[in-house]
């Protein structure tokens, strides 16, 4: 099993542009080629990944903000997948 690469601090690639489509009522990235439509928990998990937040502190703040435990196995699933596709530098 590969061993995760994930910065202790993840922060998005300048490359994509996170922001809010009122039009679509949702979260994109934006990129030159073209948009990727998040669903709001990947919105919220990417939005916290400002290269100042530790994996640790993004968990944390989640946790708090939705009154859920456990959510480390989905933040890290995502991050790594984000960072697969070049999202996460």
């Amino acid at each position: 099993m590969p061993v995760s690469t994930l910065p202790n601090q993840p922060r998005l690639s300048r490359r994509f542009r996170l922001q809010y489509e009122e039009a679509q009522t949702r979260w994109v990235f934006r990129y030159p080629e073209g948009m990727v439509q998040l669903n709001p928990s990947a919105a919220e998990i990417l939005k916290r990944c400002d290269g100042e937040r530790t994996m640790d502190g993004i968990v944390s703040e989640l946790e708090t903000a939705f009154n859920a435990n456990g959510l480390e196995p989905e933040v890290r699933n995502l991050l790594e997948e984000g960072q697969r596709r070049g999202w996460i530098d």
